[in-house]
This record gives structure tokens, sequence and C-alpha cells, in this order.
């Protein structure tokens, strides 16, 4: 099984720093709070890359374990913890207080990003003033909490699903119907929709199409040639091919049934086809669709 704690995607890693600044840039302003920082969590320990608001450089690249200090505090209990006054805190332990104290932090919330049961990331907003954060700090930091563990979860199912197609020519992967394979191209297209990355979003399009063209063994056409889809009809299609009502396709693609009704009309429309099933074959002869 892969770890995500020691190999790397080369499609979404080494790191999933990106979508974690971006939440706290995004909280910044809501939490009202003057200082955001945070980290990922490689196997056990938490590495802090990623601040907003902060005055010196002596936070950034602490590792820090389970269990010691505010971070691994929460590591631990996989649950948010505050201290109004980090230094005389006798909640947590003290290892990291040069660092923080000379960053002028007192009052710090840490919220630990879960993903299936474990932290994958620990988000933190803190005060120079030995004040509670407040409802407002945590509200905001906990959303943006939840919200990185739905993106991390999006990314390491993609990983999954495209560590399956790098090893197409595995034994393990040539035993696979193309059903089995049809419908990871269908799920490889729903999740690249959730993925708000627009180049991680094309990227992922390009791999299902790559998976098309294994399916049905057929040599690119020129473009010239290809009837120009929109990526949301070729995501409408993908459903059709696995025996999905409109209603089924609206409810896997988070779509209404009228707009996945229209995107079909239009798809067939552009491939010449009177009905769904003859989209479908003018879809595959044009390794649309696998």
């Amino acid at each position: 099984m892969f770890d995500h704690t020691t190999r790397a995607s080369a499609l979404l890693r080494p790191r999933d720093s990106d979508a974690l600044r971006a939440e706290l840039r995004g909280a910044a302003t809501p939490a009202g709070v003057p200082v955001l920082f945070g980290g990922s969590v490689s196997g056990d320990t938490l590495h802090l890359t990623e601040f907003v608001g902060t005055r010196t450089n002596l936070l950034a690249g602490l590792a820090i374990p389970p269990k010691s200090g505010l971070g691994g505090r929460v590591m631990e209990q996989r649950r948010p913890y505050a201290v109004s006054d980090y230094g005389s805190s006798t909640t947590i332990t003290h290892h990291f207080d040069h660092p923080v104290q000379s960053e002028g932090l007192r009052s710090i919330l840490a919220v630990p990003v879960m993903v299936k049961g474990s932290p994958r990331a620990v988000m933190y907003a803190a005060a120079r003033a030995s004040t509670p954060l407040g409802d407002r700090a945590t509200d905001v930091l906990v959303a943006a909490c939840r919200r990185l563990g739905s993106e991390i979860m999006i990314r390491d199912e993609v990983d999954r699903r495209v560590r399956i197609l790098d090893n197409l020519t595995t034994p393990a992967a040539e035993s696979m119907t193309t059903e089995e394979l049809r419908d990871i191209h269908a799920d490889l297209r729903g999740v690249a929709q959730g993925v708000s990355d627009s180049a991680l979003r094309e990227r992922l399009r390009a791999i299902s199409r790559r998976l098309a063209g294994v399916v049905t063994n057929d040599p690119e056409k020129p473009p010239s040639e290809v009837p120009a889809l929109t990526p949301r009809e070729l995501d409408v299609l993908a459903q059709i091919v696995l025996g999905c009502t409109n209603n089924e396709a609206a409810d896997r693609l988070c779509l209404g049934p009228e707009t996945v009704k229209s995107y079909l009309r239009s798809a067939m429309r552009k491939l010449g086809a009177h009905n769904r099933h003859e989209a479908v074959v003018s879809a595959r002869k044009l390794s649309l669709l696998p």
C-alpha cells in the first residue's frame, strides 16, 4: 500500500503545502488574528512551513513530534486546543519556547487537519496578547481545516487511481476488465471536477484521455477530426458509458438532472448521434471514451 508519509506522487506531491498555504491566507482576514501558520505531518512529525503575519523566521522548519508543544498535543489528541498564555501554560510541553516567545506569540489556537482519522497537517492562529482568540477565530480555523482535509482526501484518491494507470502494464492491471477501467475513467473525471487547482484538474483530464486511448487501443486522430466536446460533456458521457441514468449521472457529478440532459444533448449534436448509445459508440471510435 502507498504510504503518503514516505513517498511522493509525481502528480500531486511532494507536499500539500500549496493547499495549506491557500487556506491560511484565506482565513487571515475572517479569523481576525494577526498570525496564522501551519505545516504538514510526515510520518508522525509536524513540519512548520507556511506563515502569515510572522516577524521572524524562527518558527520556519520546526519539526514537532507527537506530545511536544501545542502542535504535538493536538496531533496526539486529534482535536483543537488553545492556550491563552503559551509561556506560562502547564498543559503543554515547552520544547519550543524560544522560537514562539521570540515571535512574541502568547495566545495560540492549534487545529489538526484530520483525514480518515489521522492528522495530516496542523493549522495555528495566534496573537501577541494573552487574550483568548474567541469563537470567530476558532470557527474560521476549524472550517479551513475541514476544507483542507477534504482536499487532501481527494488528492489521496487521485494518487491511488493514477498509480493504477501508471502500472497498466503490470499483470495485476492487465487482469482488470474493461468495465473496471471505464469505472476508473469516470471516477477520475468526476474527481477532477472537484479539484480547485486548475492545472491539476487539467492534468487529471489528460490522464483520463490517456486511459481512453489505452482501452480503445486506437491511435490519436488529428484534432481537426475530433469534435470539440467540453470537459463537462465528456464527464456526462463517461457516466453514461457505465449505464447511468441522467439522474444517476447528476448525483455522481453533483449536477442537476436537467443540466446533465443539456450536456448530453450538446454532446450528441457534436457527435452526430441520435441517441445516447450512438453518442457513446462515436466517442469510443474517436478515443474520447474507453
